[in-house]
């Protein structure tokens, strides 16, 4: 999604939804965020899997150094210990040998996620060991590009919107999606907006 598409999709939603019209007008639209596809963009959330953003980057490129190309087949072909040495638990390994196997082997093609539907392609991925809801659905919003996605839970998008909202108690998943039902089919933008919400009200 663009700066354009951004801007149009939430020049719509502010129509539907005065608490987002009163915070969009208190922190602005957010920036585009777009990552890249494939087994590159898979590799790099099993990498950032509960770490810090720092140390994640610092893995990914000495993981990206080791490799040289990053490809299933060479990272397949790497021994494990060269895998640990980049900064990966044991189990971060198994889980990019496995989505590495997976796809060598035909068993997962991220290339045939574009001509699936949401729910069809959260289903491939969610198969991949290591992957819940939450890492398909941002891999869809981010990387695919698709447009009505919310991941309801990330605690830091229901926070936000239990702020937006004002309400008093906390939100599970299910009534966080009930409140936004109405941003259909704009939800990836809306998403977008509350982690940028959150990150303007934490300076």
């Amino acid at each position: 999604m663009n700066k354009r598409q951004i801007k149009k999709a939430l020049d719509v939603l502010v129509e539907r939804d005065t608490h987002l019209c009163a915070a969009l007008k208190r922190v602005g639209y957010p920036e585009p965020r777009i990552s890249p596809k494939g087994f590159e963009a898979f590799l790099t959330a099993i990498i950032s899997q509960q770490i810090s953003i720092r140390a994640a980057a610092t893995i990914k490129q000495r993981v990206v150094d080791a490799l040289g190309e990053v490809t299933p087949e060479v990272l397949l072909s790497l021994p494990i210990e060269t895998l640990r040495s980049a900064g990966m638990s044991y189990r971060k390994v198994e889980y990019a040998r496995g989505l590495a196997e997976a796809i060598v082997s035909g068993e997962f093609s991220p290339d045939a996620l574009e001509k699936m539907d949401d729910q069809e392609a959260i289903s491939q991925i969610t198969q991949l060991r290591g992957f819940g809801v939450w890492s398909a659905e941002v891999y869809l919003m981010f990387s695919m590009g698709r447009p009505d996605i919310f991941p309801a839970d990330d605690l830091i998008i229901r926070q936000s919107l239990e702020k937006m909202k004002r309400k008093r108690k906390k939100l599970t998943a299910k009534p966080a999606r009930e409140l936004v039902k109405h941003w259909a089919p704009y939800r990836s933008v809306g998403s977008l907006f509350l982690w940028h919400l959150h990150h303007v009200d934490k300076k």
